[in-house]
């Protein structure tokens, strides 16, 4: 069932080690070496957007990997939620 109230997010959109085609969203300049749930949570707390984290779920491209996803509430458009987001986890991880 699909949740049009919220976006959907798996760490691979923000990964600089995948390529576009292997999942990755932003620009690599703004993603982040193998981000991990929590960094995109707390990017997403800092952002004042309330998420929540779903484990044990795996991403579509890479099926034999468990990487779980995070939801978020949708107040704009999904590419810019992940290009914020993106932006915020680029500045904890300095």
């Amino acid at each position: 069932m699909k949740k049009r109230d919220r976006v959907l997010l798996w760490p691979a959109y923000f990964d600089s080690s995948k390529t576009r085609l292997q999942g990755r969203r932003v620009p690599k300049k703004l993603a982040v070496v193998f981000p991990k749930l929590e960094e995109i949570q707390d990017a997403t707390r800092n952002l004042g957007l309330g998420s929540e984290v779903v484990l044990g779920v795996k991403y579509p491209k890479v099926p034999w990997q468990e990487t779980g996803y995070i939801l978020v509430p949708k107040k704009s458009s999904k590419t810019k939620i992940i290009h914020k987001i993106a932006e915020k986890l680029e500045k904890l991880r300095k």
